[in-house]
């Protein structure tokens, strides 16, 4: 039987939920809604009538206090109904936690029959007209891709309005269909055709190479002998897709390139960035080092790992979800943070899970005009992006310490959602090095966690793609926190038991890339795709290979160990299933059941992808210099500039995230008098019983690659190091993490320009390896995501060339810390390091609109002196606050120390180190490298100034102790203004 339950609030109840989606429809789409109600919907499926009476009578589905429920329908008095529902095939979590109260509750006779679908009716009281409420569902209510929707009319009142329909999900018994793929006979266009409407990302050259694997004679052969033809199945070729996939092979970092610069006359050959540019540094920084490299697992597991000190290491991984994040925002960056937590997880053999950390990338939230097909409004996708990393991240009870926000109107195609978490793990587990693993002959595949659905198919491959109209609603997957925590629970039991030899996530690919990687140790596997639990039937082979649902981690466990393993994962209600055996056949093997369906030479699968041959042409874009304008009032230009996105305060999302579960936050995001002031970075205390510390930070600069990637690059690596010294931070034992984010970089049809963006990607990774060499920051841990372009409605929105660079460290004593908010009436005020005339791609530039050819440069060998020296001032205790100059530059810097400490300041811009004749607006709001304001008491003010000797080091103004920010030139007023109202600017913004 099939049941509607509906669930309303009772009448004296206020529906907080109904008059918050009123105040979002104004806000966001200029609609007067009036009153909205809400009314939740369960669809349930296979339990009789006496069954569902028991879960009415029982409360199962409601709050008795506050609900009620019926069989029937519960709208009345109401002009429309829009009622949203999860699309067949799409991740339900809410029903399938109320699946498990029903079946705990009424115990049915097949509890496997038991199915639930949820959905939301929103009832509108006003006669707003269907157009109106169209626009209420496809714009703000309802994701297309994911979701869908009726409306109904009062008039239109039907008894059964139509969600049963839901059940279509279940489609009878699971199906071992395998189709086979006639390659040999299709030409290079219908080879392209079929993998577009695929989702396969192949391109023509991939193409021969798979059509020659299987026309090899020993390859025929063996087939035979396993029972297949000599054509391809439609799992093999889904499994070298994904495999293949830029996402998971890293194809341009990888290539071959011609690199010519036209500026210097210089040409060379980069025969794969990812391996000079990268791995070669940090293998040369790894070795300057000597006996103190504190480096353990870099570039070979889901995550980098470090030494933290003789009981714990530490490991670290960012990762994007862009692409799912632009068609579902919050789906996408639910499982961008979930989905990362599953790397520590998946790393050595396995890690606790100590924090997160996050960087969006979004056009203006309050982006006018008509937005091209299939992409959302930037406010929805910051709000839906906020939400998921929200709930991911405080379910799971996991603290979110340190991150930012970026606003540039070019991620109106695509935005970034940068999500990291870092990760502790005992130096020894069960007797084994922790940071090492591998799966052995004979070993069991075994799946824990979720089930696998639709959610996902295809996420890799969609990843290595433009976003375009027809992107599949598939790719996007929908997270579950709690079932995520319940297995990562598990998972530490039985690492510390000792009980599995290797583990990885399944994460792109599914279970083809997990248990594919996993393989690469063994030399093989058997799996048995008929073993795998599904969130419901009909899935095909193919699909349940290559699915993303989330919340599941493959693990090689060996066969006595295997009991003890299934029975801790029934004890601690973890879904876990042997799906088959690791071998050393050097066959990639999958059937179902006894039905082979994909056999591919080990060998073919990881290491067949021909390498890519590409051109770089770099030629400096002439920027023409605009005269700077005239300043009427200074005052209040600072307060704009206070204002605007980029520097703005972003207390408005860090207040929804928990930065102090788990109680091991030292600096928080939030610092000062107030508890609102920007902290430049995140410091933890990973071990009790040590006041040793970690410092989290990260720079992005996508702003200065317009004018050149190689300075972008190099000013995000010297933000994330200053930022980590800013706080306590010793550069000596610091790592860093790339993520770069690129438009399209390879020359075609649609991306003319593209010899010149990839010579943007060149230059960025040259100075990515320039200044981690100097600075001797190896880099432990990275990715990249090359296709963030979207195209559609007759436009293409590119990107800019966008890399957040990461860095964790050690924090020598956390007790030494240092924020960034004033604190003492008569300190005395310093900058350190020198200001020049770098206004291009500046905030103020930005502000004023004006063109300045000149991009900060980074000089790493006296900026790595200068931070040596400050990390030694702080640690002797001569500083009391310390902020790094970045966004905004000296002005606005200053203003963010005001307005933590609450205390005001007189400060001389005759007194800051500067090129010769550089103009008042240069000197506030240059953003010049490797500077900071620092705050030194009177009476360790000599002893401060002495070990900055033969440094650029000046005093320039103190803090007085009153509520008023001065800002002079001499005798010369500049800017005087009120410490409130400095507040009052700083937070408006986004004070929604």
């Amino acid at each position: 039987m099939l049941w509607r339950v509906e669930v309303a609030l009772k009448d004296h109840v206020r529906d907080v939920h109904g008059h918050k989606v009123s105040n979002k429809i104004r806000e966001e789409l200029g609609i007067e809604a009036g009153e909205v109600r809400t009314i939740k919907v369960y669809t349930v499926e296979g339990l009789e009538k006496d069954e569902i009476e028991k879960v009415l009578e029982l409360g199962v589905l409601h709050d008795p206090v506050l609900h009620t429920p019926s069989l029937e329908p519960l709208a009345a008095d109401f002009s429309w109904n829009l009622e949203v529902g999860f699309r067949p095939g799409v991740t339900d979590n809410e029903g399938r936690t109320a699946k498990e109260s029903l079946v705990l509750v009424v115990k049915p006779e097949d509890s496997q029959k038991v199915k639930v679908y949820t959905s939301t009716q929103y009832i509108f009281s006003e006669d707003l007209g269907l157009e109106k409420v169209s626009t209420i569902a496809r714009d703000l209510l309802a994701n297309e891709l994911i979701e869908r929707y009726e409306i109904r009319s009062a008039a239109e009142w039907v008894k059964s309005p139509g969600f049963e329909a839901r059940a279509a999900r279940v489609t009878g018994k699971a199906s071992d269909e395998v189709a086979v793929i006639d390659l040999a006979s299709m030409s290079d266009d219908e080879m392209m055709a079929f993998s577009r409407a695929n989702t396969l990302a192949l391109s023509l050259e991939e193409f021969h190479r798979i059509r020659a694997y299987y026309a090899d004679p020993e390859v025929v052969k063996q087939r035979e002998e396993m029972g297949l033809t000599a054509m391809p199945t439609d799992a093999e070729l889904e499994a070298l897709a994904q495999t293949w996939s830029e996402h998971c092979k890293h194809k341009i970092f990888s290539s071959k390139i011609e690199y010519e610069n036209k500026e210097t006359g210089f040409s060379t050959t980069v025969d794969s960035l990812y391996k000079t540019c990268i791995m070669n540094t940090t293998k040369e920084i790894r070795a300057e080092k000597g006996d103190d490299d504190f480096c353990l697992s870099v570039f070979k597991d889901n995550a980098g790992v470090i030494k933290f000190n003789d009981k714990l290491n530490v490991c670290v991984k960012m990762e994007t979800h862009n692409s799912p994040s632009a068609l579902d925002p919050y789906g996408g960056a639910l499982t961008g943070i979930v989905g990362v937590n599953r790397d520590p997880m998946g790393t050595g053999l396995g890690a606790n899970l100590l924090c997160n950390t996050d960087v969006f990338c979004f056009a203006s939230p309050f982006h006018e005009g008509e937005l091209p097909p299939r992409l959302l409004h930037p406010r929805r996708v910051f709000e839906g992006v906020r939400e998921g990393v929200e709930h991911g991240g405080n379910k799971s009870g996991i603290p979110t310490v340190n991150g930012s926000i970026v606003f540039d109107e070019r991620y109106l195609g695509k935005p970034l959602v940068y999500c990291g978490t870092i990760g502790t793990m005992p130096v020894k587990s069960a007797g084994r090095l922790s940071y090492e693993k591998k799966a052995l002959p004979g070993d069991i595949i075994v799946m824990t966690g979720g089930r696998i659905g639709k959610d996902g198919i295809h996420g890799a491959t969609f990843s290595s793609e433009e976003l375009h109209e027809g992107s599949p609603a598939t790719a996007v997957q929908i997270g579950d926190p709690i079932t995520q925590r319940k297995m990562y629970d598990f998972l530490m039991r039985v690492r510390d038991l000792g009980l599995y030899n290797a583990i990885t996530d399944n994460g792109a690919g599914g279970l083809s890339s997990s248990v594919g990687e996993m393989a690469e140790d063994s030399g093989g596997c058997d799996l048995d795709l008929a073993k795998a639990p599904l969130k419901y039937d009909g899935l095909k082979p193919w699909e349940i290979l290559v699915s993303e649902a989330q919340e599941r981690m493959t693990l090689a466990v060996p066969p006595e160990n295997l009991d003890e393993f299934m029975a801790l994962a029934d004890e601690m209600d973890v879904e876990a299933s042997a799906l088959g055996t690791y071998t050393d056949s050097g066959l990639y093997n999958i059937r179902y059941g006894d039905k082979p369906v994909a056999c591919l030479s080990m060998d073919f699968l990881h290491d067949g992808v021909p390498q890519m041959q590409l051109k770089a042409v770099w030629e400096r874009p002439v920027i023409e210099a605009d005269d700077e304008p005239e300043v009427e009032d200074q005052t209040q230009l600072l307060k704009d500039m206070l204002g605007r996105l980029n520097i703005c305060s972003k207390e408005y999302v860090i207040r929804q995230y928990d930065h102090e579960v788990q109680g091991r936050s030292v600096i928080k995001p939030l610092v000062g008098e107030k508890e609102d002031g920007p902290a430049d970075a995140g410091v933890l205390r990973p071990d009790f019983d040590s006041d040793k510390g970690l410092v989290v930070s990260h720079g992005i600069c996508p702003k200065f690659s317009d004018l050149d990637t190689y300075w972008m690059m190099a000013n995000a690596v010297d933000e994330a190091v200053r930022n980590a010294v800013a706080v306590g931070g010793d550069i000596a034992h610091m790592a860093g993490i790339d993520n770069f984010c690129w438009c399209d970089p390879v020359q075609s049809e649609t991306t003319p320009d593209g010899h010149y963006k990839l010579a943007q990607l060149v230059r960025a990774n040259q100075a990515l390896s320039h200044f981690c060499r100097a600075y001797g920051v190896p880099c432990i841990s990275g990715k990249d995501s090359m296709k963030n372009d979207y195209k559609g409605g007759g436009v293409k929105i590119s990107i800019p060339p966008t890399v957040l660079f990461s860095a964790v460290g050690i924090v020598p004593d956390i007790n030494m810390c240092v924020t960034s908010d004033f604190k003492n009436a008569g300190d005395f005020i310093y900058i350190l390091g020198f200001t020049r005339d770098e206004m291009g791609g500046t905030e103020i530039a930005s502000q004023l609109g004006f063109s300045h050819g000149k991009v900060p440069h980074v000089e790493a060998l006296t900026a790595k002196k200068r931070y040596i020296t400050l990390n030694n001032a702080m640690r002797q205790g001569l500083v009391s606050a310390c902020h790094d100059l970045s966004d905004g530059g000296l002005g606005v810097a200053l203003a963010e120390m005001a307005i933590g400490g609450r205390l005001g300041c007189e400060v001389d811009l005759r007194s800051v180190p500067t090129e010769y004749g550089m103009s008042t607006l240069s000197v506030l709001y240059s953003e010049s490298a490797s500077r900071f304001a620092v705050t030194v008491s009177p009476e360790n003010s000599l002893k401060f100034e002495e070990m900055f000797d033969g440094q650029i080091c000046q005093r320039i103004g103190m803090i007085t102790g009153g509520d008023s920010f001065g800002l002079m030139e001499g005798s010369a007023g500049i800017v005087r203004c009120k410490i409130e109202a400095l507040a009052t600017a700083f937070k408006a913004t986004l004070d929604w």
